[in-house]
């Protein structure tokens, strides 16, 4: 029987990306540039993202790809966000159809229509893309942030850098903490409305909330990440890079409180099954953390 921690170690790596599933977003990548280059001036293009910075979870969906407008397309800085966001829904529609294309507050998400099975595997394909239109300023980006009504600026590279010192300083377990957090996040029982919005936040939150070095044990660090994130949902988190509106800005207090819930049954949940251990009942503890996180976490 496999003990807790070859249990985690095996479920870390489950949700690691591999070759096959890279392989997947970089041809979709190319796919959704090589149409949207027949319809906009478009300068480069690049994944980014959680994908980029290793911290995307399973099943791979909304994988962001910036797409940098040429000068040419300037005109639509001088407009209302919702103006690029709608041509760039008008022109997916026209290839993926109505029923795979949606707006997004600051993108478009187009479905593949690919289907998880009851594993939340995908045969190493990505389910979707975000497309985010953005102009290259300096050493920053803008983007359109319809929710807000203007345009935003961004920069993915400083978001790597600090998600990469985070994982270092924590003998390079960072990433996979995160990444388990999410996978929970995404958990259907949960409902239509996951927990922490966007995703993103989680990540900011732990850039302080894992805090103190790596202390040898996945069980009690995902107990007591899940705890210090419910005790601190409520605080504004800004933009790492600081640039942008608050992170937390996508979630109001109502949400925040939903959250907090659910996070502390997490770490009541987790304190369950350290427990179980304890009792010598290692079987039972890794149907525990099954049931916490999903079906990625395994059992032998």
């Amino acid at each position: 029987m496999l003990t807790i921690d070859e249990a985690f170690r095996k479920f870390k790596s489950r949700l690691e990306l591999n070759d096959r599933e890279q392989q997947n977003a970089s041809a979709r990548q190319k796919e959704v540039r090589a149409f949207l280059d027949t319809k906009f001036a478009i300068e480069n293009s690049f994944l980014t993202g959680s994908y980029a910075r290793y911290t995307k979870t399973k099943p791979l969906k909304d994988i962001d790809i910036f797409f940098a407008l040429k000068q040419t397309e300037h005109h639509y800085r001088n407009k209302a966000p919702s103006v690029v966001i709608d041509d760039f829904h008008k022109a997916l529609v026209d290839e993926y159809g109505k029923d795979a294309v949606r707006k997004q507050g600051r993108s478009v998400n187009v479905d593949f229509g690919i289907v998880v099975d009851a594993d939340d595997n995908t045969d190493y394909r990505i389910l979707s893309v975000d497309v985010v239109p953005a102009f290259i300023v300096g050493d920053d980006y803008e983007i359109p942030d319809t929710d807000i009504g203007k345009w935003i600026k961004t920069n993915p590279k400083l978001h790597a850098e600090k998600a990469t010192a985070a994982h270092q300083a924590y003998s390079n377990e960072w990433k996979g903490l995160v990444r388990m957090v999410k996978y929970w996040n995404n958990n259907p029982r949960h409902g239509s409305l996951k927990p922490i919005k966007p995703s993103f936040l989680i990540e900011v939150m732990a850039l302080q909330c894992l805090y103190g070095g790596w202390q040898g044990r996945f069980d009690y660090e995902i107990e007591s990440l899940f705890a210090t994130l419910a005790d601190r949902i409520h605080d504004t988190w800004p933009d790492p890079a600081g640039l942008g509106p608050p992170v937390s800005d996508g979630m109001d207090n109502s949400r925040k409180e939903r959250a907090r819930n659910l996070l502390l049954a997490a770490s009541r949940d987790a304190r369950n099954a350290i427990n179980l251990v304890r009792q010598g009942r290692n079987g039972d503890a890794l149907k525990a953390w099954r049931e916490l996180f999903g079906p990625k976490f395994p059992l032998s």
